[in-house]
């Protein structure tokens, strides 16, 4: 029995030279290598071939995020420049309607060169629409993560300030700028809610091409939203798994999903590490509600070791049942939650079946995910990526794995 709170994280380190990070993608998306893990057989092929290898009547689940331009950078009268990192939504706390504020909201940000920003606000001048504005950023509270205050003139929406006045974060491990061409190739093409800070990368490969060439072996297609946080990238710095914190990312799934699931079987195919973790967040959120019926929907939140801490005793249909009847007799056609789960070698996958995902950074928690996916596996995979000049990370080649 493996004790994931022990496991320690140089265990999960392989050696990445930097020539095998892809530092851009290639120009056909569909084009990419695709590593094929069979029930412990390790293949190649190319991903637009990846629809023969689906089984007919299998549900895809893709993570629709859209990533929002999300760094805004203001110089000083000193001239020193400050840049301010929007992670998650403050005032107003959904994504939705924080997009549509046309003259002030607030935000927990990251603020680099941060000790040049003592008091005062911070301001930069834009055309949006042909019409001037004056953006001004006020911090409100000073920390690791610091809430910051955004007031504009002009009457655009914030939606539309950003796609002006914001970058677009690239991973920092690209180690470039972001350019223009990122714009559109760090979208996967389904992408629709805005609010991730990182791209669902798994999704980057596939084409309309290969989404209707899926469609037409009968494969259900479908989709669930978890906005992608800064804590994607956060390196674990702890010697053992236990002392790390996940990070909380917010999700969104609809009951018409949770019934295509439980019509499923309560089985699906992820498509990338994020839609991983918003199918198996689904689980303990139906034995949430399942044991405590009274929970209000504010209070529906799955912990880092959750999964863990208990036993649980309801199959994958009846929990995903139960979050359907809460949210019918509350009147919800769709699930807003956080989840923070951290899937290690110990987990139990309850719904997942098969994963697409990428080659994912040496000691991170997604190696962990994973590992705990392929039952500890994860070395011949990325030994045979590496021995066969596969690209690793966002911009690389792609993965399915079947364990």
């Amino acid at each position: 029995m493996i004790n994931t709170k022990n496991i320690e994280i140089a265990e999960y380190d392989y050696p990445l030279p930097d020539e095998r990070i892809a530092k851009y993608p290639l120009a056909q998306r569909d084009s990419s290598k695709l590593l094929l893990y069979n029930k412990g057989v390790v293949s190649e092929d190319m991903f637009h071939n990846l629809p023969a290898y689906i089984p007919a009547g299998s549900l895809m689940v893709f993570n629709n995020t859209k990533v929002i331009q999300a760094r805004l950078r203001f110089r000083k009268e000193t001239g020193a420049q400050i840049e301010v990192f929007c992670l998650e939504p403050e005032s107003p706390s959904d994504y939705q309607q924080i997009f549509l504020q046309t003259q002030q909201c607030e935000w927990s940000c990251l603020v680099g060169n941060s000790a040049r920003w003592k008091s005062g606000t911070l301001s930069q001048d834009f055309v949006v629409n042909g019409v001037n504005v004056t953006l001004t950023a006020e911090r409100i509270i000073s920390g690791a993560v610091n809430k910051v205050r955004f007031m504009w003139s002009g009457g655009c929406s914030f939606a539309e300030l950003l796609e002006v006045a914001g970058e677009l974060p690239i991973p920092p491990y690209l180690n470039r700028k972001t350019e223009d061409c990122d714009k559109k190739t760090y979208q996967t093409v389904y992408s629709k809610v805005k609010g991730s800070v990182a791209a669902p990368t798994a999704g980057l490969h596939f084409t309309p091409e290969v989404m209707q060439a899926l469609s037409a072996n009968n494969v259900e297609l479908a989709e669930v939203t978890l906005h992608v946080g800064a804590g994607t990238f956060k390196p674990v710095k702890s010697d053992s798994i236990g002392e790390h914190e996940m990070h909380e990312e917010y999700i969104e799934v609809s009951v018409a999903l949770l019934k295509r699931l439980i019509a499923a079987g309560g089985k699906a195919v992820a498509v990338g590490t994020t839609s991983v973790r918003t199918l198996e967040s689904l689980y303990f959120l139906g034995e949430l509600v399942h044991n405590n019926p009274q929970l209000s929907i504010e209070q529906l939140h799955v912990s880092q070791w959750q999964p863990y801490e208990a036993e649980h005793t309801l199959s994958t249909v009846e929990s995903l049942s139960a979050l359907v009847d809460y949210l019918e007799e509350r009147g919800e056609e769709y699930l807003h939650s956080h989840t923070q789960i951290i899937i290690a070698p110990g987990y139990e996958y309850r719904v997942v079946k098969a994963i697409i995902t990428n080659f994912h950074q040496p000691k991170s928690t997604l190696l962990l995910l994973v590992s705990a996916f392929v039952s500890g596996d994860w070395k011949r995979i990325y030994d045979y990526a590496l021995s066969h000049n596969f690209r690793f990370l966002s911009y690389g080649d792609s993965s399915l794995l079947i364990p």
